[in-house]
């Protein structure tokens, strides 16, 4: 894979921030036998938030999968010199929908206007997404100059409760369980000749910039195997945790019933 051309066609949901987790990870030490058997992750702190990220896309990814035929779904395109991308593009009936995927699994998560806030804390998401959408807009329009612009959503992976207090001006934020009838419940917008014209437009070498980085060899395969060893390590920290939890409860037992035969 030499260049965006020859990996649109063929470029997987969360494939770029894969690839920047791996390459985070290669100067990460092994774990020693000790560090394995206890669970020890083999995850630097700064691969989690680059993990669970590559998870969020991934579970976003398989949903838009379900999509029927006349939409066509892009994963990770490149808009900047720095390394950012489209996390997905999305091209059907219902228009051009660029989607920013976060996982915030598990909390909660507020907005008002432009302000989005993950546990109490200010995130940049509703910015971003603006932005990205301007950028593919722009992009697009250079070879269809007619063409509406493109949406952007942020989609928020399970999370513990999402409330709109007020919309966005531009950015549609949701749960990532509501994108696909969302997108399919959206007013025509573009003809099928305009969807498979934007296809061919996103898949042509130069619509694209160049990423700043090549490319990792079988980045996915690694990912699998760096997956599997992170929840190996998480099942055996659960399992070490039990252990400690039933030795310490033995050990109060064991003193209570002496207690009770002194008596």
């Amino acid at each position: 894979m030499s260049n965006v051309g020859t990996t649109v066609r063929h470029q997987v949901a969360a494939q770029s921030v894969i690839e920047t987790l791996l390459r985070q990870q290669e100067g990460v030490p092994q774990r020693n036998w000790l560090g394995r058997l206890l669970g020890d992750s083999p995850l630097s702190p700064d691969s989690v938030a680059w993990y669970r990220g590559a998870l969020g896309e991934i579970a976003v990814g398989r949903m838009l999968a379900t999509l029927p035929s006349d939409w066509a779904v892009f994963h990770a395109l490149p808009i900047g010199k720095k390394g950012a991308d489209i996390d997905h593009l999305v091209v059907g009936p219902g228009g051009i929908i660029t989607i920013n995927t976060k996982n915030h699994s598990g909390k909660n998560v507020w907005v008002g206007g432009q302000t989005l806030m993950v546990s109490g804390h200010k995130q940049p998401h509703i910015r971003n997404a603006d932005f990205e959408a301007k950028r593919v807009t722009t992009l697009l329009r250079q070879r269809m100059p007619e063409l509406p612009a493109a949406l952007p959503v942020v989609a928020i992976l399970d999370p513990r409760q999402l409330r709109i207090k007020t919309k966005p001006q531009q950015t549609t934020v949701l749960s990532a369980r509501q994108l696909i009838l969302w997108l399919q419940k959206r007013p025509p917008v573009l003809t099928g000749l305009q969807v498979a014209a934007l296809t061919a437009i996103i898949q042509e070498p130069g619509t694209w910039p160049t990423p700043p980085l090549p490319p990792i060899d079988n980045p996915m395969a690694r990912f699998t195997e760096l997956d599997g060893a992170v929840r190996a390590a998480d099942l055996r920290r659960r399992l070490m945790a039990g252990l400690r939890w039933l030795a310490g409860s033995a050990v109060v037992i064991a003193f209570l019933t002496a207690m009770t035969n002194r008596t």
